[in-house]
């Protein structure tokens, strides 16, 4: 094998990197698409379907506590894909992954309601919900890791930035299939059936992604080291015995791209629609709007930060989101179509220059015997506060206190956790990535 096979310079044949661009850009983009649907089935319909002997607000809330329920079984998917993804491949833990994230998602849209089997429906939801986030807690870190350990050196943000596209277009994939659902059928029939359909379509999806990853091999930094280390017997235990410091930092570090996109993406929606009461397909083409505006600089910023590093950018996004926390919501409530799509762009666009460079950061972190466990349960750890307790959090102080101003508050808090974060994690973009020289400090 070559030092270009190696270590994946510009050397290896392009058509290894469409094919590797495809399959972690695929994969992503579906299981996202996955928890996506659920969100917005959360925002819009899951209350009324599941909790009907709530209070409107009292049902939002159940809703949105059963969609932190992914977020809490992400951390251990995370454990458990990283496991084995440390010590058998990437490969195989990526097609492991999507096949348990599309099961979950097929089974929420075949599940009967509250009205059909009582207490039942939401005890199912919740099992449902829990098996997304397995699958998805496995997902990205075996995707980031596919492309990062492929990218030649100094070109790892731009590699990176393939899977890190997926979320932007499962985004928009999965709140179009809902604008076009509500926006054709009559809300009774919405209300009956027609939610169900985005999640049995995943099915589609699925098999389209199994077929691309099943075409890859596996990664050649992966190959190196289990030619030249010991395999971890515990992976997560040595990234808590090793990299502690750097874990917890990686961690807090990351909270901020999760509150950021569930309180843009999530919460808005169910914000917009029973407080202000503005129009659900509305609210829907302006988030799209803006995921598709992230999805745009999420590559630019991530190219960006493989010439002036990761740590610049990713604070570059912790001072724009405390900056526009106010703004956000000021234009969101003059419930104005272009206001609010700009409020909502400029706020995914914070979240891009943290998400765009972190699909090589994080990877770059640590270790290759135990990178896919570090790097995966850093990213899903973070999503717990910034994905699972944000949309709640956020429901409960707008019906306390009547304004948006403690959310505002809210995220400046978590923007300046960020900020101190990034500021003690060392630099990385120049690292190599077939050494572990440095790490472990």
């Amino acid at each position: 094998m070559t030092a270009a096979e190696i270590t994946g310079e510009a050397a290896a044949p392009k058509v290894r990197t469409a094919r590797i661009a495809v399959a972690s850009f695929i994969g992503t983009a579906i299981e996202f698409y996955d928890f996506y649907i659920y969100g917005t089935a959360a925002a819009l319909v899951f209350g009324k379907l599941f909790f009907p002997t709530f209070s409107a607000l009292a049902g939002t809330l159940a809703a949105f506590a059963t969609f932190g329920v992914g977020f809490v079984a992400r951390p251990v998917g995370a454990v458990v894909f990283g496991h084995f993804g440390d010590r058998i491949g990437r490969k195989a833990m990526l097609i492991a992954s999507l096949l348990v994230m599309g099961t979950g998602t097929v089974a929420i849209g075949l599940l009967p309601t509250y009205s059909a089997i009582g207490i039942g429906a939401p005890i199912l939801l919740v099992l449902c919900r829990f098996l997304q986030g397995f699958g998805l807690g496995g997902e990205w870190g075996g995707a980031v890791l596919l492309a990062t350990e492929y990218a030649p050196q100094g070109r790892r943000g731009l590699w990176s930035s393939f899977p890190q596209i997926g979320p932007a277009i499962g985004f928009i994939i999965a709140s179009g299939s809902f604008l076009v659902l509500s926006g054709t059928l009559p809300e009774q029939d919405f209300s009956a059936w027609g939610w169900r359909i985005p999640f049995l379509a995943s099915a589609i999806l699925v098999i389209v992604g199994y077929y691309i990853r099943m075409k890859i091999a596996e990664t050649p930094v992966f190959e190196k080291a289990m030619r030249e280390q010991e395999k971890a017997k515990a992976p997560i235990v040595e990234v808590v015995r090793r990299q502690p410091k750097t874990l917890l930092l990686a961690t807090g570090a990351f909270i901020l791209a999760h509150t950021l996109f569930y309180t843009i993406t999530t919460f808005s929606l169910s914000y917009g629609k029973t407080v202000l009461h503005l129009n659900q397909n509305t609210l829907l083409i302006c988030a799209m709007a803006a995921a598709a505006v992230m999805g745009v600089a999420t590559p630019i910023l991530a190219v960006y930060s493989d010439r002036i590093g990761r740590r610049k950018v990713c604070l570059g996004s912790a001072v724009l989101a405390a900056a526009w926390a106010f703004p956000l919501f000021a234009l969101v409530n003059t419930g104005q179509p272009v206001l609010i799509g700009i409020g909502l762009s400029v706020g995914l666009i914070a979240f891009a220059a943290l998400f765009g460079p972190m699909g090589a950061f994080l990877p770059e972190l640590f270790a290759t015997r135990y990178r896919y466990s570090g790097a995966s349960v850093a990213y899903n750890a973070s999503s717990i506060v910034g994905g699972g307790v944000t949309p709640i959090l956020a429901t409960q102080l707008i019906a306390s206190t009547g304004s948006s101003v403690p959310v505002s508050l809210y995220l400046i808090g978590i923007a300046a956790v960020c900020g101190l974060c990034v500021l003690f994690l060392r630099e990385t973009h120049t690292v190599d990535l077939t050494t572990d020289a440095g790490l472990h400090r």
